[in-house]
């Protein structure tokens, strides 16, 4: 008797080692994700940098995208699981059947009008932005302003300031869309007159030439200004909710670390944006600039989202709106928190 004790005592503890590397040695959720290239998708070069996504059991694979409406090509075609980019595709999208569900806000406010040459310094002369557009086409030279493609964010929070908050004739300004760097260069270049960016751009634009100024801040632009944003498709929350929810709990301890050590999130930032050419003083700076609010409650923006869909569909740009809060899932934010209070 005493020997089978001996011998089954000797068996489990060879046995739990085994067991425990099989649990290890399990295949980790693929998770692809798509975003867009500003400080505003900061939370998944994050978690993908510093190896978090990997320690939660997720293979994460962050595929680069020029536009929200690009990326949403993508994510209709199964290809991607997670959005990582502005709010107002996502609303195109939901629109089209496309089964997709805000999880976790990551930054607010963040697109400014940037403007340079002769339109920055009559704003800094004393002229609202407004007047210098109506002087120019007065004169017979419209404003040139680059955004991105119709139905992205940058294009609907420019529109709706030139509409709604400064009430500019659309027939009065040149609104050129591009993708996201080649309106940092067309502004560089002189090429175009203004642009809507977002940071890291501002921060850069900004160090080459002091003399580009942002000429209408994010709040101005669009009070309470949704912006980048965390989205999963409803067919992975439902296979993978564990990895679903350990996701947006990475991403949550990332926007944290954005909000209270810029110093040690800026090399993350720095492999995605800065592709080697960034300094790290300067995305240090871009996470601390004025024009970038980081943070993770979806709750935040869903009054704003409805406004924007409604001038969407003002716009055009949406056959239908939605009832808004088919768009957002709170509650993986809220689990997440309550797991990091503990």
């Amino acid at each position: 008797m005493r020997r089978f004790a001996v011998a089954f005592a000797l068996f489990a503890a060879l046995a739990a080692p085994l067991a425990a590397t099989g649990a290890q040695a399990a295949d980790p959720v693929r998770v692809r994700a798509g975003y867009i290239p500003v400080l505003g998708s900061g939370q998944l070069f994050i978690v993908d940098q510093k190896g978090w996504a990997k320690q939660a059991g997720i293979e994460l694979t962050p595929q680069q995208f020029d536009s929200g409406p690009n990326m949403i090509q993508a994510l209709a075609s199964g290809t991607l699981e997670a959005y990582v980019g502005g709010v107002g595709p996502l609303l195109v999208a939901r629109g089209k059947g496309i089964k997709v569900k805000v999880v976790a806000a990551l930054a607010t406010e963040e697109l400014v009008l940037v403007g340079g040459g002769a339109f920055a310094k009559a704003v800094a002369g004393g002229k609202t932005p407004k007047q210098v557009i109506e002087d120019a086409a007065a004169a017979g030279k419209k404003i040139k302003i680059a955004t991105q493609p119709a139905g992205s964010v940058p294009q609907t929070v420019l529109l709706y300031w030139l509409v709604k908050v400064a009430g500019v004739d659309l027939s009065k300004v040149d609104i050129v869309p591009m993708g996201i760097d080649a309106t940092q260069l067309a502004l560089l270049a002189g090429a175009v007159d203004a642009a809507t960016i977002r940071e890291p751009a501002v921060t850069i634009v900004q160090k080459r030439d002091p003399s580009f100024r942002v000429v209408v801040s994010g709040a101005q632009m669009f009070p309470a200004q949704p912006g980048s944003v965390l989205a999963l498709t409803e067919d992975f929350l439902a296979k993978q909710p564990q990895a679903a929810q350990a996701l947006v709990s990475q991403f949550v301890r990332a926007t944290e670390l954005l909000q209270t050590n810029p110093k040690e999130a800026a090399p993350a930032l720095g492999v995605a944006l800065g592709r080697g050419i960034v300094d790290e003083a300067t995305l240090i700076a871009a996470i601390q600039s004025p024009n970038q609010k980081f943070g993770a409650d979806p709750q935040v923006i869903v009054a704003s989202t409805d406004e924007m869909q409604r001038f969407q569909k003002e716009q055009g740009v949406l056959e239908r709106t939605i009832p808004i809060e088919e768009l957002f899932d709170r509650s993986l934010f809220v689990k997440a928190t309550a797991q990091q209070k503990k």
